[in-house]
């Protein structure tokens, strides 16, 4: 990629991501120098010839044809995706999931089966419990935990195995590699959600990944205002995936496009200051009384911390922790009265969140095995020593409610 630099001068050594990053998906030589790909608002476009227009037809999927189909906006995010994840092509979208049941849909039909971890992404189950069943689409639930044990499990008819690492809410850790080996010898497409590490602290191609999925509306956009997802897959299943989003009519909006490229020329800056701040209240939160476990792949007490340390180059600020047994009440007492943690659905963006789950109710294949309420910490780019304070407020607020 690096379409924007000098290629008559090429680097002495090897080009960073970090500086990749800033590059990717820029061509202000078609710009009139602008730095940042412009805005374009577009359904119609027009050609001057009946040639031109059937040329454009043949290769719709490449070239600016209809908006739906893409625009310089969405072209420039989605070389830049490519380029973060060390895929071919991506197709950009307008939420997560919208990610997640296209590239789904893209690969499963009716009678086809489905391999997916036991700690997927709650929406995600919802699609495929509902929509994807209805389809004649059947899915099991796997211990995240299994590795190239999911050799078990397949059948003639398993089309796709679906990995998320670490799970958004209890943060396993998968042994990709082994498991997508194992699907791979029984012709399935592997498809990992890969938020978690925005691509940057995870490369999914170079570790057996077809498919790597990312809500952009997190890490990427990074500023909680928009919404976007992203499909990141290689030359040869980019038609599979794009002619699955053109026929179901879902395409990202070019501001939200915008947005995602802003977020990018960050993300390397704003990931480090995620991970600074997440692991300095994942060890302070180690040493709590109230707490019984935290669930940080990066901390060396997590069961899966050897493989984190062998996949991932880093950790963002998203982790959990499990509290020793106490009441709902005395838990509201924590949550109401924090100060700078607000509670909210998302993450990925600059302000601290922080959300009580419940793990247990969702898993099937594999039993939650703590009592104790969950909570999960977005650490966002406010100080660390503030967001302590907050959090050793709330756990005074909520001894006091026992």
């Amino acid at each position: 990629m690096l379409k924007a630099m000098d290629e008559s001068k090429p680097p002495q050594r090897p080009v960073k991501k970090s500086t990749r990053l800033l590059y990717a998906g820029r061509r202000p030589e078609d710009q009139h120098g602008v730095v940042n790909p412009p805005v374009y608002h577009a359904s119609t476009v027009t050609f001057p010839t009946v040639a031109e227009l059937e040329a454009a037809q043949r290769d719709r999927l490449n070239r600016v044809y209809y908006g739906r189909f893409g625009t310089p906006t969405s072209f420039a995010f989605e070389d830049a995706v490519a380029e973060l994840e060390g895929g071919d092509r991506a197709v950009s979208l307008p939420s997560g999931l919208a990610a997640i049941t296209c590239a789904l849909l893209a690969f499963l039909k009716a009678g086809d089966h489905l391999l997916i971890t036991d700690s997927a992404y709650f929406p995600t189950r919802k699609f495929c419990d509902t929509l994807l069943a209805g389809l004649g689409v059947e899915t099991t639930y796997y211990d995240p935990t299994v590795g190239g044990a999911i050799a078990g499990l397949m059948r003639p008819e398993t089309r796709v195995v679906f990995v998320e690492s670490p799970g958004s809410l209890t943060f396993e850790v998968q042994d990709v590699p082994a498991i997508a080996a194992a699907a791979h010898d029984h012709g399935a497409v592997v498809i990992m959600d890969n938020t978690w590490s925005a691509g940057l602290y995870f490369q999914p191609f170079a570790h057996g990944i077809d498919v790597s999925i990312q809500a952009a509306t997190k890490f990427i956009v990074g500023h909680s205002d928009a919404m976007l997802g992203t499909v990141t897959t290689t030359n040869d299943l980019f038609e599979t995936v794009k002619w699955t989003a053109v026929g179901l009519g879902i395409c990202a909006g070019p501001d939200d496009c915008y947005l995602g490229l802003r977020g990018l020329r960050s993300l390397t800056a704003r990931l480090a200051r995620h991970q600074e701040t997440g692991l300095a209240l994942a060890r302070w939160l180690e040493q709590r009384p109230e707490v019984e476990t935290v669930l940080h792949p990066a901390l060396p007490s997590f069961p899966g911390y050897d493989l984190w340390k062998r996949d991932f180059t880093g950790a963002p600020g998203l982790f959990g922790f499990v509290l020793t047994p106490c009441s709902k009440d005395s838990v509201a007492a924590m949550l109401d009265g924090l100060a700078l943690f607000a509670m909210g659905f998302s993450w990925g963006g600059y302000e601290s969140l922080i959300l009580p789950t419940e793990p247990g109710k969702s898993r099937t294949a594999v039993p939650w095995p703590h009592a104790g309420p969950c909570l999960r910490i977005h650490a966002g780019l406010e100080d660390a020593d503030d967001l302590i304070a907050d959090l050793e407020a709330g756990f005074r607020r909520l001894e006091a409610a026992r």
